[in-house]
C-alpha cells in the first residue's frame, strides 16, 4: 500500500509543483490576470502563491510533514476557487461553463487535500515512505 499511495503522492503534487513554478517563471503575466480578476496586490500575491504551492506541493510529494502542506494547498485551493472562477459572476456562456469547471476542480482538489491531511495527521498509519511523521495528530 505505500507504494500506491506515493505514486498517488506524486501525481498529485505534480500538478502543484508545476503550478507554483508557473507562478514564479511568468509572475508578471499571471499578475495581470490576477489583476485582471480584481486579487488585492497582485504582484505580491502571485509569488507568494507560488511560494505556497512549491511549499504544500513538495512536503506531500516528499513525506515532510505532509499533513501542513495538505493544509497549505488547501489554502490556496479555496480561495483560489472563490476569487479566480467566480462563475457565477459572468454572463458569457463559454466563459461561465469554462469557470465553473476551473471552480469545481480547485473545489475538489482541496476536497482531496483535505483527506490527505486527515490521513497523514491520523497518528496510525504511515503513508506512502514520508521522510517524517505528522506535525498535527488526529487520534
Amino acid at each position: 500500500m505505500d507504494v500506491l499511495v506515493l505514486i498517488g503522492r506524486i501525481l498529485f503534487a505534480l500538478l502543484f509543483l508545476g503550478s507554483g513554478f508557473g507562478h514564479l517563471a511568468q509572475r508578471e503575466a499571471m499578475a495581470q490576470y490576477a489583476q485582471f480578476k480584481g486579487i488585492p496586490m497582485p504582484t505580491l500575491a502571485v509569488p507568494a502563491s507560488g511560494v505556497l504551492l512549491l511549499t504544500g506541493g513538495l512536503s506531500v510529494l516528499l513525506g515532510v510533514w505532509a499533513d501542513l502542506g495538505a493544509l497549505l494547498l488547501i489554502l490556496f485551493l479555496v480561495p483560489t476557487a472563490f476569487l479566480m472562477h467566480a462563475f457565477w459572476k459572468e454572463t458569457d456562456p463559454e466563459t461561465k461553463q469554462a469557470e465553473m469547471v476551473n471552480f469545481n476542480k480547485d473545489i475538489a482538489l482541496a476536497g482531496a487535500a483535505l483527506m490527505l491531511f486527515a490521513f497523514f495527521a491520523y497518528t496510525g498509519h504511515d503513508l506512502g515512505l514520508t521522510l517524517t511523521g505528522p506535525l498535527f495528530s488526529l487520534s
